[in-house]
């Protein structure tokens, strides 16, 4: 497969009361202000959110199943969380192809996420390692 700068590809989720519960139950995180309307409706976001992990582990999802592929190996992720994500909310996982080394066959994208209103709510990079990946991406696209 040849990599190349501004390459990207994305998915769209809307983040719902089932998969929040889920993620708890899987990671143990139990934070009320995800689970808890009456508590989450005190805090600053006046409504439950979504666990940032939750909202960010769909980079992987991307990564894995479309864009590079499958037999994708993460090597590093950065994240950084911008606003909140709440349930209902619809998001859009975009990976840009920002570096390519071919010898080592390491990828770099910028990953970022956008709610329905189109603002960011994570911004990130992740480094990827491509040598096995199987077949050809479905959703990779060039431009932004």
């Amino acid at each position: 497969m040849d990599y190349y700068e501004g390459q990207t590809a994305s998915l769209t989720r809307t983040i719902s009361e089932a998969d929040v519960e889920a993620f708890a139950w899987v990671t143990g995180d139990a934070n009320p202000v995800h689970l808890d309307e009456e508590m989450a409706a005190r805090t600053r976001f006046g409504k439950r959110i979504a666990h940032g992990m939750l909202v960010g582990s769909f980079i992987s999802g991307l990564l894995g199943s479309q864009f590079p592929g499958p037999g994708t190996i993460y090597m590093s992720q950065t994240m950084k969380f911008l606003r909140p994500v709440y349930l209902g909310d619809t998001i859009r996982v975009v990976a840009t192809v920002i570096a390519y080394r071919a010898d080592k066959e390491i990828l770099t994208l910028r990953t970022e996420i956008f709610n329905q209103g189109g603002d960011a709510v994570l911004s990130g990079e992740a480094v990827c390692l491509v040598s096995d990946v199987v077949g050809v991406p479905v959703a990779a696209q060039s431009g932004a």
